[in-house]
């Protein structure tokens, strides 16, 4: 069966039928361009590009620049979002030695940055685009120096397997309090430095997604829901309470891991895999009783099992459902946290498979008020001006969209600078013979 990117809208339809897959499909997208307002800030439309990570910072974390490069194509592409990558909060938490780590010392470079990207934004578009910074801790995926150093919440057997992680590499509660002074403090540096607001990452098995499954550990941090949330929750709150009112506090939220009980969040206790609410829901009524508007909603681990988290063509492994499968699972589950709790506004993830159809299947979500933006995600770096083409022509070019190849992840995870091959091969594709094709 076909799983190659939809590059017409007949193919779509054509697929979506064979697969008797449930998702809307309109053919105007003029809610796209439609203002938002969240607080007291309006959104100029509904597209978002995703937190999509180049890992090409510069040793004191600050924007590198290829960084640069790459929000000023995003700000000129017309998005009204630019969810801003992955920020280290604490130097051992980063991720890889050039990713992004905002401090006292490079607020200013940071400043810097925000300015030139909103100030491209009014020069080709007549409006800045909303940025949100994405503070985080990396926790098991932790590499700061270039070589793994993880620090975990508990040992998970689906990843460690017979060569578990040291028990003392998991994090004491003491240490995990000072995570969360540093995420406060990240969100107080990031509205300094010109963003509107501060996404408190909790996706993706890094730390704070990580403790959303700590059935089994103890102390404050795990066990009962309350305290496997306490690091979000509280961290949310403490930054709600050292920023502005009209700053945006929000996370990048996993609502569901695809791991058995107890090992994943979002899911059945009943041995199998599938999507169970309860908790993220539980989850996403407390953060609106303290006053959250705005959630970019996401699923699975890119590390693990990346055809829940980014259906693609192809990767490291063919997956037993098909990617439509995959990407209406996620737009799907958005629409039920969107019921059952209707005041928050949503995000959407895992839409770059769509293809052509991607701006078409999201209007038809939006206009059926199961959530309220578009989030592309690696889309963004194959088509930076998506977001134009969407809303001055109704349609995305075939020949400018992500073909879904796996070919940027591949080069993050032999520890490149990750981009697109295919349609930014003159800076790309020689990255991409560095790292991913000399043996």
């Amino acid at each position: 069966m076909n799983r190659r990117v939809y590059l017409t809208i007949d193919d779509f339809r054509r697929q979506k039928e064979e697969l008797d897959v449930s998702l809307p499909f309109s053919d105007s997208v003029s809610v796209l361009s439609s203002p938002f307002t969240v607080g007291n800030k309006t959104f100029h439309n509904r597209l978002v590009c995703q937190a999509m990570e180049g890992c090409d910072g510069n040793a004191d974390g600050s924007p590198g620049e290829l960084t640069q490069r790459r929000y000023r194509r995003f700000a000129k592409g017309g998005a009204g979002t630019l969810w801003f990558e992955a920020t280290a909060v604490i130097q051992e938490g980063r991720a890889n030695p050039r990713q992004l780590f905002l401090h006292k010392e490079n607020l200013d470079d940071f400043k810097r940055a925000t300015e030139r990207i909103k100030e491209t934004g009014i020069k080709e578009n007549g409006y800045a685009p909303r940025l949100i910074m994405q503070a985080t801790h990396s926790g098991r995926y932790s590499k700061p120096n270039g070589i793994p150093a993880p620090m975990i919440a508990y040992h998970n057997p689906i990843f460690e397997k017979e060569t578990p992680i040291s028990s003392d590499r998991i994090v004491s509660d003491e240490y995990i309090d000072t995570v969360k002074e540093r995420l406060i403090n990240a969100a107080a540096l990031a509205e300094k430095a010109g963003f509107d607001g501060v996404d408190i990452k909790a996706c993706h098995r890094y730390l704070n997604s990580e403790l959303l499954s700590a059935y089994e550990r103890k102390g404050r941090y795990g066990g009962s829901l309350e305290n496997r949330t306490r690091l979000l929750r509280e961290s949310i709150l403490g930054a709600m309470q050292v920023c502005k009112k009209d700053f945006i506090v929000t996370s990048r939220l996993n609502v569901y891991d695809g791991f058995a009980y107890p090992n994943g969040f979002g899911v059945k206790t009943d041995g199998s895999t599938d999507f169970d609410e309860t908790e993220p829901v539980w989850l996403i009524k407390q953060l609106r009783g303290y006053g959250v508007k705005l959630l970019n909603i996401t699923m699975g681990n890119p590390y693990f099992n990346p055809h829940i988290n980014r259906p693609y063509a192809v990767g490291g492994y063919v997956p037993e459902e098909h990617p439509l499968t995959g990407v209406a699972r996620i737009l799907n589950g958005i629409a039920k946290l969107k019921k059952a709790v209707p005041e928050i506004a949503y995000i959407s993830s895992g839409i770059t498979f769509l293809g052509v159809a991607a701006p078409h299947v999201t209007a038809g979500f939006i206009e059926r008020g199961a959530f309220d933006f578009a989030g592309f995600g690696r889309t963004a770096f194959a088509y930076p001006d998506f977001a134009n083409d969407i809303l001055k022509n109704g349609e995305m070019k075939k020949e400018k969209i992500c073909i879904c190849c796996s070919k940027c992840t591949q080069i993050m995870r032999a520890g490149g600078t990750p981009g697109c091959v295919i349609r930014d091969k003159e800076t790309y594709a020689p990255v991409f013979e560095k790292y991913c094709t000399r043996k």
